[in-house]
């Protein structure tokens, strides 16, 4: 009986740990779910609102989901960290499906008329912004990636997570117009993970400090003398 590999499935579905391979398959379930919802006409009025809201939704879900596990971890929580990369390609992954159905249903395809919205409509080119940043994360979550961008660069692209996270909270609150409570809530979410990023930065820094500090008064009793 030929293997899951052999058989042509790709990595990601065959690989060993059941966790990263659940993050994957169910984390489409929402995407999946949504598409049959429009194409059996169960979307309302405006389906195409629907789905394209409930997509980017969940784009940013997974993106706060991501930005959590290390906070989570520091905190006395379990330590994720080994599929925030995986939580991170499916923010990415709702991302492009956000993005595609505002391309295809909303604009038709029509170039001109989606580069007049980016330029004319704030609340799209921060949204295009937030798109943009994670294009390249996603293309460099991979291991050969990990590889080849040493000396920490991997580490400095992908904290620009942060800014696609901040992007993706403001467009939510522009898209609505309003003041309702939801996307006050991610965004506060996000601002709460940046703070605490933010707080372990200024945490690290102070650190060699106080070391150095610490270590002087033992230099010069060594090299006073007696």
């Amino acid at each position: 009986m030929p293997t899951a590999a052999a058989a042509g499935l790709p990595r990601w579905l065959t690989g060993t740990d059941p966790v990263r391979r659940a993050i994957y398959i169910f984390g489409m379930v929402p995407a999946v779910w949504y598409f049959y919802l429009g194409l059996t006409d169960q979307l309302g009025a405006d389906p195409q609102n629907v789905l394209e809201r409930a997509l980017g939704l969940w784009a940013l879900r997974f993106l706060i989901a991501g930005l959590a596990i290390t906070p989570l971890r520091r905190l006395g929580g379990p330590n994720l960290i080994r599929y925030r990369r995986a939580i991170g390609l499916m923010a990415f992954c709702y991302a492009a499906l956000h993005l595609t159905v505002y391309m295809v249903l909303d604009q038709g395809l029509d170039l001109w008329a989606i580069i007049g919205d980016i330029i004319k409509r704030p609340y799209i080119t921060v949204g295009m912004l937030a798109f943009l940043i994670l294009v390249p994360l996603a293309i460099t979550s991979n291991s050969a990636m990990i590889r080849r961008l040493s000396g920490g660069a991997w580490q400095k692209l992908h904290r620009w997570v942060y800014a696609a996270a901040a992007a993706a909270a403001i467009h939510f609150i522009m898209l609505v117009k309003v003041w309702p409570a939801e996307p006050l809530i991610y965004a506060a979410l996000v601002a709460i993970l940046l703070l605490f990023r933010f707080g372990a930065y200024l945490q690290k820094r102070q650190k060699p400090r106080t070391v150095r500090a610490a270590s002087r008064p033992d230099r010069q009793r060594v090299a006073s003398p007696d």
